[in-house]
């Protein structure tokens, strides 16, 4: 064992260079060329190597000094190497034939060592097992959903498809599966975490067909290949956990904000820095996914489309343009007070609820349907409803009607661009239907609603409506919708005022229905009436096209048979 000073080495011609990390520690072991120091020069950003394998004494730079080509840099410990022993060895008996001649057989077994370290690579390729690395499926369109429950544990057995994760959504919760089985190595993600498309979830071992016998196969030349591994692969091993400890995995690939700590170092290169000036990116507010935390191109990029789209969709609550927030007093000083943190979805519906009132100039049309004749009908289906197993309400009705009540007048089936002055007009006809659950209120979608029977809207309405009170409702099932039915019948209640849900223009509040005594022309009849309140985006749609609609949902509904005109 020799002391062995660390220096710089050519550097292509450049002058003084900055450290900008410094990738090993002292008393960490290392093999030769294994990168030392990170530093950065005009134009890329360069690893130092190892001149040898050995131990780290000492470093004698740190992060932002400034090297040049022969400065020392630290100390090592070079550790014996059998080839070299036996050159220094032979390079001192030359006179010596005895000794000599079993210097030369050394070579061989060496020979055969790598030789039989190389075998267990093609081995593997016949169905051994292997490490694969679980990321995150495609969430439609959701990002950052926290982890709310860990499924498995590092040495579990699963197969494909078990539950890994529970995540939670704006609106509903839904396991990740996992696409292989295995054996878990390693659980990347904690209960809190937020994830999104492409972050890693666990390691898992995939063992294929003789895994188990493949692998003592796999282990039996390494066994034989002398104790002198055992250290390097111990320090291998040890180095790896050094940076996972330091290194948690990466929640949504660069895109993700982390404050910056005081004097915190950003690693990244000349063309990454000049890439963030010219998008007017800061740096010290980006996650990089490279090496060591280092900032990418992809990281830069993804950071700006995901502040663009926070700016667009106007993710942040607002207080609303010049109005100033509410202060509250201390209620403490009135009487006995408790707090609680507001729960996910009551803070995401919260914020839902005040951005659509802020931009959306609401005004709602009232109207009242005379179901008279529907209710007759419906009831008479009740024993059909107990062979189908499907109970028919007065919901598949309202569907009906208002799908209708869309395709005659289109302009409630749109959404406004402001930023492009542009008009969507949509070719399908999604309705949503707002479900009230112990967790809130949540809002699934029943898709082409005028392409399907009364019979089978009844049965996927009562489906997706246990699905959200069970919290299993996918985010597929809760996008798309075109107009929303929020009905508090089954409470009570003779109108109210429902909030359109941007980027809809229109909302359809149902009350509970009442005998009123109509007018027929020769005498007041007893009808049953059901209340309407039509809400809507006076930008989009004007009163009198508000009037027509409500006056067609009253026609529909009371008579169901213009329905199937």
């Amino acid at each position: 064992m020799s002391e062995q000073e660390i220096k710089v080495p050519d550097l292509g011609g450049a002058d003084e260079v900055e450290v900008i990390e410094l990738l090993v520690s002292e008393g960490d072991s290392v093999e030769a060329e294994d990168p030392i120091l990170t530093v950065e020069t005009d134009k890329a950003s360069v690893e130092l190597p190892s001149p040898g394998a050995g131990k780290i004494i000492k470093l004698t730079v740190k992060v932002g000094d400034k090297v040049k080509e022969g400065d020392v840099v630290g100390t090592m410990e070079a550790s014996g190497d059998s080839g070299g022993d036996a050159g220094k060895e032979d390079s001192g008996t030359e006179d010596s034939g005895s000794e000599s001649e079993p210097k030369a057989e050394e070579k061989p077994e060496s020979k055969q060592e790598d030789e039989t370290e190389s075998k267990p690579a093609p081995k593997k390729k016949s169905g051994g097992s292997r490490k694969e690395t679980v990321l995150v499926p495609p969430l439609d369109g959701m990002e950052n959903v926290p982890v709310i429950e860990i499924n498995v544990s590092e040495g579990d057995t699963i197969e494909a498809d078990d539950a890994l994760v529970t995540v939670e959504s704006d609106k509903a919760s839904m396991e990740i599966p996992s696409p292989f089985g295995g054996k878990v190595v390693k659980v990347l993600v904690a209960e809190g975490d937020k994830l999104s498309e492409g972050d890693k979830l666990l390691e898992l071992t995939v063992a294929g067909d003789d895994g188990d016998e493949q692998d003592e196969q796999d282990d039996a030349p390494e066994a034989d290949s002398g104790k002198s591994e055992e250290p390097e692969a111990k320090a291998d091993e040890k180095e790896q956990d050094k940076e996972q400890d330091k290194e948690p995995a990466p929640q949504s690939q660069g895109s993700v904000y982390e404050p910056p700590s005081p004097g915190a170092k950003v690693h990244a290169g000349p063309a990454v820095r000049k890439l963030a000036r010219e998008l007017g990116a800061d740096l010290t507010r980006i996650k990089g996914a490279g090496p060591k935390g280092r900032i990418l191109k992809d990281d830069v990029q993804a950071y700006v489309k995901s502040q663009l789209r926070q700016a667009q969709q106007g993710s942040s609550v607002a207080t609303g343009s010049g109005i100033p927030g509410v202060k509250l007093p201390d209620f403490s000083q009135f009487g006995d007070i408790q707090k609680e943190a507001m729960s996910r979805m009551m803070a995401v519906t919260a914020a839902n609820m005040q951005r659509s009132w802020l931009n959306v100039p609401h005004v709602t049309q009232f109207e009242d349907a005379d179901i008279t004749d529907m209710e007759a009908f419906r009831k008479s289906q009740k024993a059909a409803g107990e062979k189908k197993g499907v109970k028919m309400t007065p919901l598949p009705f309202l569907l009906k009607a208002c799908a209708t009540a869309l395709a005659e007048l289109p302009q409630f089936n749109v959404s406004l661009d402001m930023e492009r002055k542009e008009v969507i007009r949509k070719q399908y006809i999604h309705i949503g239907i707002a479900v009230d659950t112990p967790n809130g209120l949540m809002v699934p979608v029943i898709r082409d609603v005028d392409k399907k029977g009364l019979w089978e809207l009844a049965a996927e309405s009562a489906e997706l409506a246990q699905k959200a009170r069970d919290k299993k409702l996918k985010p597929a099932e809760m996008q798309g919708a075109c107009f929303t039915i929020t009905s508090l019948g089954g409470i009570g209640g003779t109108a109210f005022t429902p909030i359109v849900n941007a980027p809809e223009v229109a909302i359809l509040g149902v009350s509970k229905a009442a005998m009123k005594p109509v007018w027929d022309g020769s005498e007041f009849q007893p009808r049953l009436m059901l209340p309407l309140s039509l809400s809507y985006d006076h930008r989009a749609v004007n009163g009198a096209d508000a009037a027509r609609f409500t006056s067609l949902l009253g026609q529909l509904l009371g008579d169901i048979r213009t329905l199937l005109l």
